[in-house]
């Protein structure tokens, strides 16, 4: 059982860093510091939107709108750390 938790655990953790890359790549597009164009930059960027948005959509249609600050991922992020301790509290 501990060898699976520890497995769930590690896909939450390389889920939280999809996260944090496609905030950065968000940022670095905004920003114009990388280019939409680019087919690379357009593949890596379809790819982080494709995992990350069917959990990250329902929490950006229960939050306000904050005005251009979209801190749905930081409460996602919040979310997945809570349910990675909840999981090694009581099942482990």
């Amino acid at each position: 059982m501990l060898a699976f938790l520890n497995l769930v655990s590690t896909v939450i953790t390389i889920y939280i860093w999809l996260l944090i890359g496609q905030a950065v790549l968000s940022w670095l597009l905004a920003f114009g510091v990388v280019n939409r164009h680019n087919h690379a930059v357009s593949v890596i960027g379809d790819f982080l939107w494709r995992i990350t948005e069917p959990l990250l959509g329902p929490i950006r249609r229960i939050i306000p709108d904050l005005g251009g600050i979209d801190i749905s991922p930081v409460i996602l992020i919040l979310l997945l750390y809570f349910l990675r301790d909840l999981m090694f509290e009581y099942l482990a």
